[in-house]
């Protein structure tokens, strides 16, 4: 949102609420195709695949003033997958924080907007990521330190099925349970997919939900790519006052475009000059617009 955002609303799934929400994933999704033609390559798949989590958390859960990165009552955005920049900057602009124009320069060399994120670039971009596995760490340090400040604040960590493949997200899980830390909400982007290769090929982490909840949290598992159920399980996740909460969020790569859905090798896109329109239009043939909305 361009200002602050005020109170979520209590009716889950209005149907001026999820079109809103629809319209503002298909432009993250247009913004990711679009900075990715500028490099030929990238991290498309995880960008369309989370743009539907994205625009939810943007457009209806997170607290921010989009002129104002700093304002000291914001909620909290970690984006702990790093590689996962190119999804940020898309939504950033979406929600105002970044210029749409600024897209253009993705990866160039001056740019704030950097292949992998960085916090001392970006505005809106509260940690640097790369190294997987340090995002929940920090969300805990961090909502404690906002509790300890009395600050209304969350701190929502977004995270992938492949950080659970590492030690030190169980002991931050451990440690914000043992804190009570309920302005902690993590998002993990289930798309069973990782660098080398699928999830369930390098380390298996089955039955996510009980896991969570056998950590102390506050447990949730959805279809990522569906908007009413996303806002469902995140209204039901508010009314856990004194333990952490976790969204587990089952996602396609490639989602709206059914070219880039079937790609063998989806961790790192590459598309062809000439598929970049292709995309495009695949996209927008598979969204359904608002009524009344041009895009």
């Amino acid at each position: 949102m361009t200002a602050t955002t005020s109170s979520p609303p209590d009716v889950a799934t209005t149907d001026d609420r999820v079109d809103r929400l629809r319209d503002a994933a298909y432009r993250i999704r247009r913004h990711a195709l679009d900075m990715g033609e500028v490099q030929g390559q990238g991290y498309i798949g995880q960008a369309l695949g989370v743009a539907d989590v994205l625009a939810v958390l943007f457009g209806d859960v997170l607290r921010f003033r989009a002129a104002d990165p700093e304002w000291p009552e914001r909620d909290r955005f970690l984006l702990s997958i790093g590689h996962y920049a190119i999804a940020a900057y898309a939504a950033f602009a979406e929600a105002g924080i970044l210029p749409v124009e600024e897209l253009e320069t993705y990866g160039s060399d001056g740019s704030r907007l950097p292949m992998s994120a960085m916090a001392s670039y970006t505005p809106g971009m509260e940690i640097s990521g790369g190294s997987l596995g340090h995002g929940l760490g920090i969300a805990t340090g961090m909502a404690l330190g906002l509790r300890h400040q009395g600050r209304a604040a969350r701190v929502v960590n977004l995270l992938s099925d492949g950080e659970l493949n590492e030690g030190a997200t169980w002991e931050a899980a451990m440690s914000c349970a043992h804190h009570g830390l309920s302005n902690v909400l993590a998002v993990v982007d289930v798309n069973a997919l990782q660098a080398d290769g699928p999830t369930a090929g390098v380390l298996r982490v089955d039955h996510l939900t009980d896991k969570w909840t056998a950590f102390g949290w506050n447990a949730r598992r959805v279809d990522g790519n569906d908007i009413p159920a996303l806002l469902t399980a995140l209204d039901e996740l508010r009314d856990a006052p004194d333990r952490p909460s976790v969204l587990l969020c089952d996602t396609r790569p490639g989602r709206g475009v059914p070219m880039l859905e079937t790609r063998e090798k989806a961790h790192f896109l590459r598309v062809e000059t000439h598929e970049w329109q292709i995309a495009r239009d695949q996209l927008l043939e598979s969204s359904t617009p608002t009524e009344g909305h041009q895009r």
